[in-house]
């Protein structure tokens, strides 16, 4: 089950697409979304900066700048999301104490590093909302994905061009590994409410026993029908090949982030970049 949610709040569009993907989601289960806005702090800007030689006056003026910008950016993330609440009539709370069966938000503000934060925040979330951030080699938005992906132990929903429709079609892109198994776990709730669920499996090797079977009969014992269908891939490859399938076929993605060594930088493997940054609809994503 599904009860709480983390989204970042930064007050600009990408935060914009993720609290609507959340508000799907909690509208859905009756969820808890937890909306943090993460302040530069401009001490320890300063206090890098000086590494360069900055002078004390210098450092003096560029700690009230960074102070300026990082109140205006709290006051117009704090103002978009309370006009996000109030448009979507999202009453803001505190406790879990009188909880309805309707979504409710909360706002939460730290100041530091915005990695550190997510992840300390989403390793106490059921579900954690964040931008692919690999379009256009946003390298900020990539680092923060890669901590929340292998540093929370929570499952990533990463919005598309809309929102999630839950309760329609999911499709599972699946591959014997840990991370796939993960993922199918964290994403029951979806797919028991899911009217269509297809196991998708890209054919990387020819003969090679992929278990697609058994995960359909494992879903079966959970009151999930599915059907497992084995895609040839094509031309440009196979990320490309399960994509096309899957956005034929449903409006949410499930899949396991795979890399090919422990090392951050290199934690997305192409596959699972090429997936992140292509795909046109949401993405639930484990490692």
């Amino acid at each position: 089950m599904i009860k709480t949610i983390l989204v970042p709040a930064a007050g600009n569009e990408t935060s914009a697409a993720c609290c609507a993907a959340a508000l799907a989601v909690a509208r859905t289960f009756a969820a808890h979304i937890d909306a943090l806005h993460v302040r530069i702090d401009p001490v320890e800007v300063a206090v890098a900066m000086s590494a360069d030689g900055a002078g004390g006056t210098l450092l003096d003026g560029i700690i009230d700048g960074l102070t300026r910008d990082a109140d205006q950016g709290e006051a117009k993330a704090r103002s978009r999301f309370d006009e996000f609440c109030m448009r979507e009539e999202l009453p803001l709370v505190s406790t879990s104490e009188g909880a309805s069966a309707k979504p409710s938000a909360q706002w939460h503000v730290e100041t530091g590093q915005e990695a550190r934060w997510m992840t300390t925040y989403g390793m106490t979330a059921d579900l954690v909302v964040a931008s692919r951030g690999i379009a256009g080699d946003n390298a900020v938005a990539r680092s923060n994905l890669e901590a929340l992906l292998l540093e929370t132990g929570r499952p990533l929903l990463i919005p598309g061009a809309a929102p999630p429709r839950l309760g329609e079609r999911v499709a599972v892109a699946w591959k014997p590994t840990p991370q796939a198994a993960r993922a199918v776990g964290y994403a029951m709730p979806f797919l028991a409410r899911a009217k269509e669920v297809a196991v998708l499996t890209v054919e990387e090797e020819e003969g090679r026993r992929d278990g697609a079977e058994r995960l359909v009969r494992y879903l079966a014992w959970h009151g999930v029908k599915a059907v497992a269908e084995r895609i040839a891939p094509g031309a440009h490859g196979p990320a490309e090949t399960l994509l096309a399938a899957a956005s034929a076929r449903a409006e949410l993605l499930v899949m396991g982030g795979y890399g090919h060594t422990r090392l951050r930088e290199w934690v997305f493997g192409g596959f699972t970049q090429r997936v992140l940054a292509d795909a046109p609809l949401p993405v639930l994503l484990a490692h």
